[in-house]
This record gives structure tokens, C-alpha cells and sequence, in this order.
């Protein structure tokens, strides 16, 4: 499968519905108790961006979006504009925003990610697609303005020299969710005004 770093249009990735999912099974026992299991390790996000349409223009590059994925073949980049940085969505990205690792001296490339913590409990997101020109890399709290450099369809921060041992490699940045489409039929209705809606434009995260 290919992906294509582009990005589903903001001003219609604004309005959309969805958020993360979880897959647990649950057996309930003749005695009324349960007995819960978790499917899968790491969430995955759905959405549905038929919301965001609001004018025809919005119809219409939605489909001249979705030729070009071919549908469900293709994945891309979309904005969830209520989980789209390293801090909250209201700041902006500090180089000290996450850890994402510990200097030896030998490992030169560190994966970015994003902790979410409530309570005494934590979950771990790889983020692999930020967005290009707002990475921000810190060395024990101070900022590298240089020395480094991110691939942004990885995700992986690369330093010329190892960071020290014990050294804290902190970062921040804003990042986007890989999706493809859900579907591979558009139900488009247009009406005698001219303007048109999709009942529903569901997108599925794609986790590598």
C-alpha cells in the first residue's frame, strides 16, 4: 500500500466527528461478574468528514480527493483538530513538550511520541506524520536549533552526533493522523439549489 503526503482539506477536516477506538472483549460469567481483555495494544482513530461539507466547493473537492486516493487504496494525512500537537491543543509546541528518549552515545535516531497520562496511568502514541517546519528538539531542556533533522514521513528525529549518556531528548511539534477512506463509494445527493452533501465520509487510521 502507498501513502500520499498530502493532507484532506482543513477547513473541511474542521467539522468532522471521531476520535480514538478501542477493540475489548468482554465475558460476562453466570455470576454477574466480567472478565475484560484488550484486543489491541494501541488504539485506532475513525472519523467521518461529511459534517465539514458546507457548500458545494466542499462537495466537490472532497470527490476530487477521493479519485486521487483511488478510494480506499491510498492513505493520507488528515488534521484532528482536537489532538493535533505535542502539548494541548490551545499552546503552542515546546521542545520540552515530550520525551522520546535517552542519550548513550551511540543511538543517533529517536522515534517521536506522544504520552497521555491520567492518573498513575499512561499510554504511549508513536507519532510518525508531523507536520513539516514545526519540530522543535531539546538536549536536557535546552533547545538544538541545529544538529539534527526529522523525517517527516517516519516521524524519526536524527542527530549528527549521539546524544550523550543519560542525556533527556525532549520535543515538540504538531503532527497529523494517517488515514485512508472507509469506503470506496461516495453517496453524493445534490439537490435544485445546487448544492450537495454525502451522507457519510468515513476515514479509518492506519497503523504500521
Amino acid at each position: 500500500m502507498t501513502f500520499h503526503e498530502v493532507r484532506f482539506p482543513d477547513n473541511i477536516s474542521r467539522g468532522a466527528r471521531g476520535g480514538p477506538e478501542r477493540r475489548t472483549q468482554i465475558v460476562e460469567l453466570g455470576s454477574g461478574d466480567e472478565e475484560r481483555n484488550a484486543s489491541w495494544a494501541n488504539s485506532r482513530r475513525r472519523y467521518d468528514v461529511a459534517y465539514g461539507i458546507r457548500r458545494v466547493d466542499d462537495l466537490a473537492a472532497v470527490v476530487a480527493f477521493f479519485e486521487a486516493r483511488n478510494g480506499r487504496l491510498h492513505g493520507f494525512r488528515f488534521k484532528d483538530w482536537g489532538d493535533h500537537k505535542s502539548c494541548l491543543p490551545s499552546q503552542t509546541p515546546l521542545p520540552t513538550d515530550q520525551a522520546i528518549g535517552t542519550g548513550d552515545g551511540t543511538m543517533t535516531a529517536f522515534q517521536l511520541m506522544k504520552r497521555y497520562a491520567s492518573g498513575s496511568q499512561t499510554w504511549n502514541r508513536t507519532i510518525t506524520k508531523p507536520v513539516a517546519g514545526t519540530v522543535r528538539v531539546a538536549l536536557d531542556g535546552t533547545e538544538q536549533p541545529t544538529g539534527w533533522s526529522v523525517d517527516t514521513a517516519t516521524g524519526v528525529v536524527t542527530f549528527g552526533t549521539a546524544p550523550g549518556a543519560g542525556v533527556a531528548i525532549t520535543a515538540g511539534f504538531e503532527f497529523d493522523v494517517p488515514v485512508r477512506f472507509d469506503t470506496d463509494a461516495l453517496d453524493v445527493t445534490l439537490d435544485l439549489e445546487r448544492l450537495g452533501s454525502i451522507t457519510s465520509i468515513p476515514l479509518l487510521e492506519i497503523r504500521r
